[in-house]
């Protein structure tokens, strides 16, 4: 710890990370879990009127004014800030920031390339400066497993991946962690190099279980207790992978941290709502007034503009953080279908960061950095 004025703080690149603690999913998603708790109990603070704003995005125009401007052409070409306090045993804040182009990928990069700052909550100064691509893959992931552990089935046995990136196994790893009985997953990709890469992955992590591929929607959905949409969605509804009635198994539980698209009608008569924190997609409905979905790809912005039309209330929708503080049921039947959107919001990358850095203060790991002895101007 820095005795101001002189200011020290710790670089952890992914490597450092990595030893950290980082990919451990389970512990990820016993913290997620407490995150969820305490935005229940509005232990926190992020951006926006309501405190619940998943950040600020930076947009260029398609047809940029200046030649040295970048444009904003292209599938999913943003910047992102996104700041959040989250209280309990982190008691940390801190900023993620990350440039993203889907072009990245042809110079073997990946979509979005992050990093995480995390500062002491009086006097803002770094704590700690590290790569963030994992902290946000697994706090994703993990919030999904948060979720599936109170709302997916005990004894399911098949899980259906939609979109296999980094996501999706990451999404897999919690579904693993949530539902241990797992004895098949199926998985349905747009490319047969994410496929492949997705099938090394869970047979190096799980050598023995089942994985098959399969080359539709339906076959990934159809008989799956568990099912994941993952896959990177724009904001064109017509593209967004769309699940019929039918596909649906009685008691499966669908978590979508990615786009996917379902009749409402079904939403209303045949499923329970359930969202990783309700606040998160009032703030979206705030920001991206009706309608929402689309303009947001997560499809609780889909219950919100369900809302606006009269078709669901409030109570409606499940907040898994009220079920984690025993103010809601969880899974309330055998043969309940089970919709969850995941969000994704600054304070899981605050105390993932924590947990990540409070190791790696422990163990040693990380390269101290130095700030200043005294500010030149203070």
């Amino acid at each position: 710890m820095s005795e101001y004025p002189a200011i020290d703080f710790l670089f952890l690149n992914e490597e450092d990370m990595v030893k950290a603690g980082v990919t451990d999913m389970h512990a990820c998603a016993d913290a997620m879990e407490e995150v969820l708790k305490l935005l229940d109990m509005g232990d926190f603070m992020m951006g926006g009127e309501n405190h619940y704003s998943h950040g600020t995005k930076l947009a260029f125009p398609e047809e940029s004014p200046f030649p040295e401007m970048p444009s904003g052409k292209g599938e999913d070409r943003r910047f992102m800030a996104m700041p959040a306090y989250i209280g309990g045993t982190f008691d940390n804040a801190g900023v993620k920031w990350y440039g993203s182009n889907m072009e990245n990928k042809k110079k073997g990069l990946p979509r979005s390339i992050l990093m995480f700052t995390l500062t002491d909550k009086d006097t803002g100064a770094p704590k700690a400066f590290m790569s963030a691509n994992l902290i946000s893959a697994y706090r994703t992931g993990a919030t999904s497993g948060a979720g599936l552990r109170h709302l997916a089935r005990k004894d399911s046995k098949i899980a259906g991946i939609c979109g296999p990136g980094v996501i999706g196994r990451t999404t897999f790893e919690a579904i693993m962690d949530a539902c241990p009985d797992i004895e098949l997953v199926k998985i349905k990709g747009r490319s047969q190099k994410g496929i492949d890469e997705f099938m090394e992955f869970a047979k190096e992590k799980y050598p023995d279980l089942s994985v098959e591929r399969v080359d539709s929607l339906e076959a990934c959905v159809r008989d799956s207790d568990v099912v994941a949409f993952a896959a990177t969605s724009g904001h064109d509804l017509s593209k967004y992978p769309k699940v019929e009635r039918e596909w649906v198994k009685k008691g499966s539980t669908i978590a979508c941290p990615g786009g996917v698209e379902f009749d409402k009608d079904f939403l209303v008569k045949d499923c329970t709502l359930a969202v990783d924190a309700l606040g998160l997609y009032k703030a979206w409905a705030s920001e991206f007034p009706y309608p929402t979905y689309g303009n947001v790809t997560m499809v609780g912005t889909k219950f919100m503009d369900m809302e606006h039309e009269g078709l669901i209330i409030d109570d409606d929708i499940k907040d898994v953080g009220k079920i984690l503080n025993g103010k809601q049921k969880a899974r309330e039947s055998d043969d309940e279908i089970i919709i969850y959107s995941v969000g994704g919001m600054p304070v899981e990358d605050v105390a993932w960061a924590t947990v990540c850095y409070e190791k790696a203060l422990k163990e040693g790991i990380g390269t101290p950095l130095h700030l200043w002895d005294k500010p030149l101007m203070a």
